[in-house]
């Protein structure tokens, strides 16, 4: 696997000197979630459809590891293994050295469409979580810990409006505040700001950053916007063309703390993003065929 790696400095002054792209074929070890020769097939009225194909990823605790890609490349597939929705063909998907088999509150998943209860007020939504989670706790300490999560992504105002009266920034808040309130292992992001306007998107990215910076729960999030991924992730796994898709390259932007601002103004920036531009457009671009 080809590795574009960054090898960051100690300081947040983002000093792009201290910050050459060196590119290495270095196998990564063991991880705290691991994909190990990873491989998807789908059946067809047309034969097999190889979605993954020999896809190794280690994951460290507490890592932030944004994924992207074309459609068709397995992004959302790789998301379905850790959440155990879906299962590898070959090879295997494991959290603390233990095989994915099912679904569990180790792992939360937040989805683009917010997937939140119509009739239920913004703070049940999260309530009915943390009961089924914590069904030991008391009711005023599962009460508790909804309200904290609510308030921790600025909705201690809206806590008893039902999603048809909050804005989409804001039921994107509620979903996270959601997840999180669970304190899972694993937090899988499937492009939960796709939707979103630009101001809104940059608001929720800092707000997700503060909380994972409180919590450093290991976190997997796919994405299509490069800047996005650039801000927010320790690693940014890139995937080439499907069908039979892999990792094609691994970018490691800056040290943190983060500053959109400096990190912006750093030379380093535009050579990352000229990088992944260059991957995703020149080398493993959808030839015109493909995109009709």
């Amino acid at each position: 696997m080809m590795q574009v790696k960054v090898v960051s400095g100690s300081v947040p002054t983002m000093n792009s000197t201290a910050n050459p792209i060196m590119k290495t074929t270095a196998p990564s070890q063991t991880g705290y979630l691991d994909f190990q020769n990873v491989s998807k097939v789908y059946p067809t009225p047309k034969g097999s459809y190889t979605v993954l194909e020999n896809v190794n990823l280690s994951v460290q605790q507490g890592e932030f590891i944004c994924v992207i890609g074309h459609s068709g490349c397995g992004k959302s597939t790789l998301l379905s293994m850790v959440s155990g929705f879906a299962h590898p063909t070959g090879g295997s998907v494991t959290l603390r050295d233990r095989t994915i088999e099912k679904p569990g509150p180790d792992r939360m998943v937040v989805f683009q469409n917010y997937a939140l209860l119509p009739w239920l007020t913004a703070f049940e939504n999260v309530y009915l979580a943390v009961d089924a989670a914590y069904p030991e706790e008391s009711v005023r300490q599962k009460r508790s810990i909804a309200r904290d999560f609510l308030t921790r992504v600025g909705l201690s105002e809206a806590m008893e409006k039902k999603p048809t009266q909050i804005s989409g920034g804001m039921k994107q808040r509620v979903a996270i505040a959601r997840a999180l309130a669970i304190r899972p292992e694993v937090l899988i992001l499937d492009e939960p700001f796709g939707a979103l306007d630009a101001l809104t998107k940059e608001e929720l990215q800092e707000e997700l950053l503060q909380i994972w910076n409180d919590s450093r729960c290991t976190v997997l999030m796919v994405t299509h916007d490069i800047d996005e991924a650039l801000f927010l992730a320790d690693r940014l796994v890139m995937m080439t063309n499907g069908p039979s898709a892999q990792i094609g390259e691994i970018l490691d932007p800056f040290s943190r703390p983060r500053n959109r601002e400096l990190m912006m103004e750093d030379p380093l920036y535009y050579d990352l993003r000229n990088e992944a531009l260059d991957f995703l457009y020149n080398r493993f671009a959808h030839d015109a065929d493909e995109a009709a």
